[in-house]
């Protein structure tokens, strides 16, 4: 079995959820302690002419935690652009930005990478869904349509980033077209804070009826051992006061030992999202 530490993680453009200061530096050295091999990042400046420090961002945490990086261009401004970017330890052999916006005001892009994990092509898409529910659902049916020309069957896939998809309505779509299996409903109960944090979540809701809102429901994944299990993403947005669940890992052929949200310092001071970790062994 191949072990691989995947991390996802909407960086804000380098800068921090509050006051907009720069929290690059700090992110270079967070992300180097989580000793991530793949990384999937969304809100990634690939150019900042007005301000250096902010140029190139994906080169930038390349460069200091050791890894290959494949950048997607999707928002172009006049001095600056931004897109998604996938980091990682093993060689990229290829990559392709594919363009899915949905309308002029929001420029989304799906980057697809194939690495090469001790012989075996591993298919990496970073996604940033749009903030219409219509416009999310279809630029998931592109995504799905995207997979099933470009990746084969038995190749093992894995699809991170922001979906946007706070009412988790778009989770059927991955589990049922594509077979995918969100890493928190396969991760084994009882291993780390986040499920402490359910539970007293769940309690709340229970005491609290205007909580229970329908958007908020769970939605049935299939864990990795093929048993249903109703277990809601995490909370990543804002990350200053998690209560929104935007952010998702997705994977395919992988067995998924563990999986965390984190919360608290340094994370809630670098962006406006809480990263997402998952420990996977290929077979």
């Amino acid at each position: 079995m191949s072990g691989i530490r995947v991390v996802s993680y909407n960086i804000h453009k380098g800068r921090s959820a509050t006051g907009g200061r720069e929290s690059l530096a700090d992110l270079r050295l967070g992300l180097y302690g989580l000793r991530p091999d793949l990384l999937f990042l969304q809100e990634v400046q690939g150019r900042n002419e007005a301000q250096v420090s902010l140029d190139a961002q994906h080169e930038s945490l390349a460069a200091a935690l050791h890894m290959e990086a494949a950048y997607g261009c999707n928002a172009v401004r006049a001095a600056t652009d931004h897109g998604n970017a996938l980091l990682s330890r093993y060689p990229i052999l290829s990559f392709e930005n594919q363009d899915v916006s949905d309308h002029r005001l929001e420029q989304r892009g799906l980057l697809h990478a194939v690495v090469e994990m001790n012989g075996v092509p591993v298919h990496c898409l970073v996604v940033h869904l749009g903030l219409l529910a219509g416009g999310r659902a279809r630029q998931v049916e592109a995504l799905v349509d995207r997979i099933r020309r470009l990746v084969p069957d038995p190749e093992p896939l894995l699809i991170a980033g922001d979906f946007n998809d706070w009412s988790n309505r778009l989770a059927p779509l991955f589990v049922e077209q594509l077979g995918l299996v969100e890493v928190f409903s396969a991760a084994p109960q009882g291993m780390d804070e986040v499920y402490r944090l359910r539970n007293t979540v769940a309690r709340l809701r229970q005491r609290l009826p205007w909580t229970a809102d329908a958007a908020l429901r769970s939605t049935p994944e299939l864990a990795f051992h093929g048993q249903a299990r109703t277990t809601p993403p995490p909370r990543t947005f804002p990350a200053m006061f998690p209560w929104l669940r935007l952010d998702r890992i997705y994977q395919r052929g992988f067995a998924v030992r563990k999986a965390r949200v984190l919360h608290g310092l340094p994370w809630k001071q670098l962006s406006d999202h809480a990263p997402l970790v998952a420990d996977l062994e290929l077979p």
